[in-house]
Order: C-alpha cells, then structure tokens, then sequence
C-alpha cells in the first residue's frame, strides 16, 4: 500500500549501509509500512517525506509518552545515530494541526526523533532537519498507532502506559471498556488490569522509588486491599511514611527502597488490621456502585447495574471483588 515506504526500503538496501544497523532500518521501515497498511482509512500525503523544524510541530496529546522525560541522556544513542546520518532516516508522522500556523503539524509517532532532531539543532547542528510523513488520521486511529508503536518501547514504563489508556476509554471509545480492548487487541482482562493500574492513588504511586517501578501486577495485589474502607486508609497512610523515607534517600540518606519491599510493607499494613465480616465496596471507574460481603461460607453481592454499563467490565470487576472477598472469609 505505502509504496513510499518500500522505496526507502529499497534505498536502504542499496546505499551501502552496513552491519545490523541497514537491517534495523529496514525492519523499522518495514513495521512502520505494515502499520499503515493496517489503517484503511489512512490516507498519506503525496508529497510526503518531508523536511520541517522539529518547533513546526507540537506533540499531540494523545501520545502517552512522558515527554519531560526525554532527555540527552534517555536518548543518547539515538541523537549519535542522527547526528551521523545527518538525519532521521525513519520518518516520523505528522498531521494538519489546522488554526496553528507557528505549529502547522500535531506529532503522532516520533517524540524520540523530534527530541533529538531538536537538542541537535541547539548543540552544533542546526542545519538537521526532521524527515517526517503527513497523514491523515482520526483521533481514535492516532491512538491505536501510537500505542503500536510505543508498545515496542522499552523506555514507556507500564504507568504511563495505563494513564494513556485510562484516558483514552472515555475520550474515544464512550467510555466501553470492550470497545477499546477489541480495538487494540488486548483482552478484557488485560485491559481491566491496566486501568486499575492507572487507578492507584497517588500515595501509592509516590512510594515507589520510581514509577518505572510500578507494574501491573503490583496493582492486582493492591486493588483489592484498596476496596475496603479501613484497608485502604491503613495503606495510603504507611505509602506516606514509605514516600517520606524514599525523598530522604534520594537526597543522599542511603539506596531508594526497592519495589519488592515497598509492596511488601503496602500489604503488611493492610494485613495489620484484624479481619472482620465487613463490606468491600465494589467500585467501577472511581464509583460505587455495590457492596460485597462474606456470610455463612458465601459471598452475598449488592449490585446496582446501569443499564449502558459496560458489562465485560462490570463482570471483570465482580471477579475480583468476589476474589477478595473469598480472601477474607
């Protein structure tokens, strides 16, 4: 479909580039091709590659990359590799930021690039310029191929990842979990488990060292402790402690507590407290919308169900509350 991306791939082959640095290429151009192809309704500019000013372009804020953590250091490697080909051999997409005529493009895959086209141009080389492609593309279709292609990176920490897909649920899919999982291909399981990623509270997040350190299966242990009432106040209260040690360490006062001992001491507080026969609330996007209790050998649910409620979810949700709650008895 995208023959301008064979061509390139054809160029490649035959500039006498050498080594597993020609066939990276071609394998990252051959991605790119195929992710295109992917999107019937993509339309790409005839004109395209071309050359703009990485400040020409404003990253869209779809993009669940951090970009204030891009820095020389996180992108060495690829601003030496820029820098010796005189560019970024892999373009970068780009559309129509229509009414911004200092900015004219919306950046949708590239940051990287863009990061280090740009500190290039303010270290030495200000005649580079960023090779990009212009598309057209939907919100909802810029999404799907920016998570693509960022699912690839190692360098976009799972957090980032399940804030992106947090806000993405509502922003363009209504709201409909299995909507959004069908979509990208993920499982509703996998999904649900992102989310709840995404739905720590802050003092949790800020006990861990880093939030690289965060993973998704830390939240599948955390989240059901977080349903209860006394639970929850007891962690949040002992991540606070955790959170005020960890800012003494980094100034200096010894290593920052690893993340197997953080979840370690998060858990420990909420097993502190004695078990009683009381209430998990069972909660769905930040709402309650039911309770869960153990009686005489059984879990006995109370549940109000909205009739637009997204039922995947809401089953995704009742699993692990019962779960829990089985964990009580």
């Amino acid at each position: 479909m995208v023959a301008l991306i064979r061509e390139m791939m054809a160029t490649l082959s035959r500039d006498g580039k050498s080594g597993r640095a020609a066939v990276a290429e071609q394998e990252a151009l051959g991605r790119l091709d195929d992710r295109l192809t992917s999107f019937a309704e993509a339309r790409i500019d005839s004109r395209a590659p071309m050359l703009i000013r990485p400040d020409e372009c404003v990253v869209w804020d779809g993009n669940p990359r951090d970009q204030p953590g891009l820095n020389p250091d996180s992108c060495r490697s690829l601003i030496e590799s820029i820098a010796a080909e005189g560019g970024n051999r892999i373009p970068v997409l780009v559309r129509s930021n229509p009414g911004a005529s200092e900015q004219p493009y919306q950046l949708l895959v590239g940051s990287r690039r863009r990061f280090a086209i740009d500190w290039l141009n303010h270290n030495g080389r200000p005649e580079l310029r960023l090779n990009a492609l212009l598309v057209e593309l939907s919100d909802e279709e810029a999404f799907r191929l920016a998570d693509i292609e960022n699912r690839e990176r190692a360098d976009i920490c799972e957090l980032d990842r399940a804030r992106s897909y947090q806000q993405a649920v509502d922003r363009f899919y209504g709201g409909v979990q299995s909507r959004m999982a069908q979509a990208l291909g993920l499982s509703n399981s996998q999904l649900s488990r992102l989310l709840a990623l995404a739905q720590l509270p802050e003092e949790v997040i800020q006990a861990f060292a880093t939030k690289e350190d965060l993973k998704v299966r830390y939240s599948e242990l955390l989240t059901p402790l977080l349903r209860r009432y006394e639970q929850r106040a007891d962690v949040i209260a002992e991540a606070r402690i955790i959170a005020t040690e960890q800012q003494a360490r980094a100034t200096g006062d010894g290593p920052m507590l690893p993340s197997a001992t953080v979840l370690s001491r998060l858990r420990q507080a909420a097993a502190r407290r004695p078990r009683d026969m009381g209430e998990i609330a069972i909660l769905t996007g930040g709402d309650r919308i039911g309770r869960a209790r153990v009686a005489k050998g059984a879990v006995m649910l109370d549940v109000s169900v909205a009739n637009d409620a997204d039922l995947d979810a809401l089953l995704a949700t009742l699993r692990e509350t019962i779960l829990a709650a089985r964990a009580m008895a």
